[in-house]
């Protein structure tokens, strides 16, 4: 499975919301995320460009791998995410500190998702509010693989241009986090 993106700053996220409904943009109810990013011990995910995190979304908790990012205008990569029996967070932290992975940072954000289907293709656009970060809106939808990718890439490109939105940010959450810190 592939994860196939494009995330853009905005401004008012009240004029995205408008353009979605007008798409037929099914709103979920908001969460709050707070994704907590490890490092593995004897590699640099910042230099291999992977992602190790621990997500918990109001009671629910999953841990996702992120590999690196393919080339394109898309934020492509492979994604695994599984979700943690209990939604106990603190124990996983705690196993993955244990075996030398270390805590980078934490993101926090107040994400609102919206269901979107585009040219028969099931897409999700989310409003987030990123903690130190800013507003974005991005737009994801999953190619099952190679041979599905550039359908994928379409439809993201496609629903960017029918919501206004110019200007993707391929960097992710956490690295803009951690460029504001540095």
């Amino acid at each position: 499975m592939l994860e196939v993106e494009l995330k853009f700053p905005v401004d008012d996220l009240a004029v995205v919301r408008e353009r979605l409904a007008t798409l037929g943009g099914a709103p979920a109810a908001a969460v709050e995320q707070a994704d907590a990013y490890y490092n593995h011990p004897s590699r640099d995910f910042a230099q291999t460009d992977e992602a190790l995190r621990i997500r918990t979304n109001d009671d629910a908790s999953f841990v996702t791998y992120k590999g690196p990012k393919r080339g394109g205008v898309t934020k492509t990569r492979r994604e695994i995410e599984l979700p943690l029996a209990g939604g106990d967070r603190d124990g996983w932290a705690e196993i993955l500190t244990s075996l030398g992975f270390a805590h980078v940072a934490t993101v926090k954000k107040h994400r609102t998702p919206f269901a979107l289907t585009y040219d028969g293709r099931s897409a999700e656009v989310t409003l987030d509010e990123v903690d130190g970060v800013g507003t974005y809106v991005e737009i994801e939808t999953i190619a099952s693989g190679d041979d599905d990718l550039k359908a994928a890439e379409a439809c993201v490109a496609a629903v960017a241009w029918e919501l206004g939105l110019s200007a993707p940010e391929r960097r992710s959450y956490l690295e803009m986090l951690l460029a504001t810190e540095a």
